[in-house]
């Protein structure tokens, strides 16, 4: 197997796994959805797969850029290729972007950018929670009035 075959052969490994992060990330995000609607209504259900799967989108854009780079500077790195992969990545970097802004409701020099796995663990951990009861506490000196 030669240099190029078996570069071939990762970016249809990353190609794959940019596909799979997709499907799993969908269902992911749609159970998400569920479990919030049951605890908590249709509306947090709403918001919870739209962050959840907003951050399975971004993360695989990121595992198909990397399949994208690996195909065009090891596999076939002509000067098409390279026009091609700089077209996707300025496609797939405003696509990323017009994400974050959609999930996060800030630019992302008001609020720290972070990446999709990032948005999706943020989302689990609040869909997660919505079930749950606000703590209490039986500590008097936590108390509201602070007695």
């Amino acid at each position: 197997m030669t240099f190029t075959e078996l570069m071939e052969r990762a970016a249809q490994g990353f190609d794959a796994l940019g596909a799979g992060v997709l499907v799993v990330g969908l269902l992911w995000s749609i159970g998400l959805a569920v479990l919030t609607w049951r605890s908590t209504g249709g509306r947090r259900a709403y918001q919870a797969l739209r962050e959840s799967f907003g951050g399975v989108l971004l993360l695989s854009l990121e595992v198909l850029v990397a399949a994208d780079l690996i195909r065009t500077v090891a596999v076939a790195p002509t000067t098409q290729n390279v026009a091609v992969l700089g077209l996707i990545v300025l496609i797939r970097t405003f696509l990323s972007f017009s994400l974050q802004v959609e999930i996060d409701g800030a630019l992302p020099w008001r609020r720290a950018l972070t990446s999709g796995v990032a948005t999706v663990a943020r989302a689990t951990t609040a869909a997660r929670d919505a079930g749950r009861p606000p703590a209490t506490s039986t500590d008097p000196a936590r108390s509201p009035d602070g007695d």
